[in-house]
């Protein structure tokens, strides 16, 4: 069979490996890009995958597993591809796009995929026998896969993480059909001492668990972590004083021409309320009149309001580019700007060394409600996706509650006495 039969049979063939959905890729009819495909393979990682787009596409191969490469196009495009023969034939599919799908969830798929090529056309037990003796380990990658379809990627790179770590030392050889309340109760107890850890990988664990029942692993209706009680927190309430506020300011000031990236950073944070990760990772582009306009965020799509005290700060930027990030690394300008280390720096030297940077965010709902703004407005400058986020700051109202009371009762009695 000659190329160009070769790259037609390829573009004929649109499905998915073992099920799963599976774009083919455009192979071009050129000599660039087989000299290319015969380059000494790399162990892929994370940063080929978020490296400029190249003057010409470039084809990168992982040294760990054979078949599983990185596409890079010169408009930018990139794609975790798969490379198998099919009847002499070789194939190129893609498996995800970065920063969807990190190297490590595109690794397992392709191990996975390559997997059951190698296994086509032998006899294999039934899917049945197999599902009910799968361990967690077994399945874990495959269930995770599936359930971070519909995640962030953020979620999806901290949900690998908690797997590794917390949920496959525990559970890796027990098998997911057999996993019971009882097992949930005694991995628990495993963090007596890190309460949070478990509240927060838990909800990972279910996700795994559902996902399971619907992959016919578990029977429907069985997931062995629902209802199980969470360790209780002390929920993190700490908010700047005006004196705190002053101190803060006093050190801004000092130091905006050591750190010219991060003060601007912090008074918006201060100004606005937003979250660090949306201001960090702002760009011009979403940067309108008074508004920001974020295509996404924690809670989705997000407008954050800019008062004049953060106009003013946005207009002593530099934005002659016009376009890319605001806030952008020192080393690695593609990427945002690492405000931890410098917060750290700065809060320092304010004697606010328990202030983390999101109590920049409480302080500011804090400020809002102690002036009589509702608790309905607060919502909206934070962008709250759950009125139930907002009640946590109820309490600051009181005073207001207290003196809006007084006065009413006052009106009341003047009003009473009148007839009297």
């Amino acid at each position: 069979m000659n190329r160009e039969n070769m790259d037609e049979e390829m573009l004929r063939n649109r499905g998915g490996l073992d099920g799963r959905e599976a774009t083919e890729i455009d192979t071009p009819n050129s000599l660039a890009w087989e000299e290319i495909g015969n380059r000494p393979a790399i162990r892929l990682t994370g940063h080929q995958a978020r490296r400029k787009a190249p003057k010409k596409d470039l084809l990168l191969w992982d040294s760990e597993v054979p078949g599983f490469g990185l596409r890079l196009l010169s408009s930018g495009g990139k794609s975790w591809i798969v490379r198998y023969r099919d009847r002499l034939v070789r194939r190129y599919v893609t498996i995800g796009h970065p920063p969807d799908m990190t190297v490590m969830m595109a690794r397992r798929i392709a191990r996975q995929q390559i997997a059951d090529i190698r296994l086509r056309g032998l006899p294999l037990p039934p899917p049945r026998a197999k599902a009910e003796g799968a361990t967690f380990s077994q399945v874990a990658d495959e269930l995770l896969v599936s359930v971070a379809r519909r995640w962030k990627p953020v979620t999806t790179a901290g949900a690998e993480a908690d797997l590794r770590r917390r949920l496959l030392p525990f559970f890796g050889e027990i098998a997911i059909a057999s996993i019971v309340r009882a097992d949930i109760n005694r991995w628990r107890d495993s963090f007596a001492l890190r309460g949070g850890s478990f509240n927060s990988t838990l909800p990972i664990l279910s996700a795994l668990m559902q996902e399971a029942e619907a992959f016919g692993y578990r029977p429907h209706g069985s997931n062995p972590c629902r209802g199980v009680a969470r360790y209780k927190r002390k929920k993190m309430e700490r908010f700047l004083s005006v004196v705190e506020y002053r101190r803060l300011a006093a050190i801004l000031e000092a130091a905006e021409k050591d750190m010219p990236v991060a003060v601007p950073l912090v008074w918006l944070l201060i100004f606005t309320g937003a979250r660090v990760g949306e201001i960090a990772g702002m760009r011009w582009e979403w940067l309108k009149g008074e508004r920001i306009f974020l295509p996404d965020s924690k809670t989705g799509a997000k407008v954050i309001y800019l008062n004049a005290p953060a106009r003013a700060v946005v207009d002593r930027l530099d934005n002659s580019t016009n376009s890319g990030l605001v806030f952008p690394s020192t080393r690695s300008p593609e990427r945002p700007f690492n405000l931890g280390p410098s917060w750290v720096a700065l809060r320092t030297q304010a004697g606010l060394q328990d202030v983390r940077i999101h109590d920049l965010r409480h302080s500011f709902a804090s400020a809002a409600i102690r002036d009589g703004i509702s608790l309905t407005v607060v919502s909206r400058l934070l962008g709250h996706a759950l009125p139930e986020t907002t009640e946590r700051y109820a309490h600051l109202a009181d005073d207001a509650v207290t003196e809006a009371a007084d006065r009413v009762c006052g009106a009341i009695s003047a009003s009473m006495a009148a007839f009297a």
